[in-house]
């Protein structure tokens, strides 16, 4: 707690609110960005913290106790994007149980972890998406 009775945020919750603000084009550093940029490459910026934001919101699913639903990759394409050198990927699944069809799925991969086809990897029912599924690695 600060000298006035204000709690002092850590370093990862200061640099947690300058990526929002960048991502939504919001505040300071969202508007200097944006400015910068340029409306294409700012896109590109906004799909990669997406793309961050989404490994780190399945991690928390998974400890939370979400059930994993098994999947076989069917293909898979590199979309160009990469994220503190991890390639954004396009997957095209098969899962297995009622979900049935294939599924794409465009989701950060580590580079040392990039699923081939014929892998068998988990998703997860993404809660904020009804139908929607999430990629949560190799199984």
């Amino acid at each position: 707690m600060g000298v006035f009775g204000r709690r002092r945020r850590s370093r990862e919750e200061k640099a947690a609110e300058i990526a929002d603000q960048m991502a939504s084009g919001k505040g300071f550093y969202g508007r200097t960005t944006r400015a910068f940029m340029g409306s294409e490459n700012f896109a590109q910026v906004q799909q990669s913290l997406g793309a961050h934001k989404s490994v780190a919101y399945v991690q928390q699913l998974l400890a939370a106790g979400v059930p994993t639903v098994p999947a076989v990759v069917v293909a898979i394409s590199d979309t160009g994007q990469l994220v503190n050198f991890d390639p954004v990927v396009n997957l095209v699944v098969h899962p297995s149980g009622p979900a049935g069809g294939e599924i794409t799925v465009q989701t950060l991969v580590s580079k040392l972890q990039i699923p081939r086809v014929g892998d068998q990897v988990l998703l997860l029912a993404d809660p904020a998406q009804p139908g929607g599924y999430l990629y949560a690695g190799l199984s």
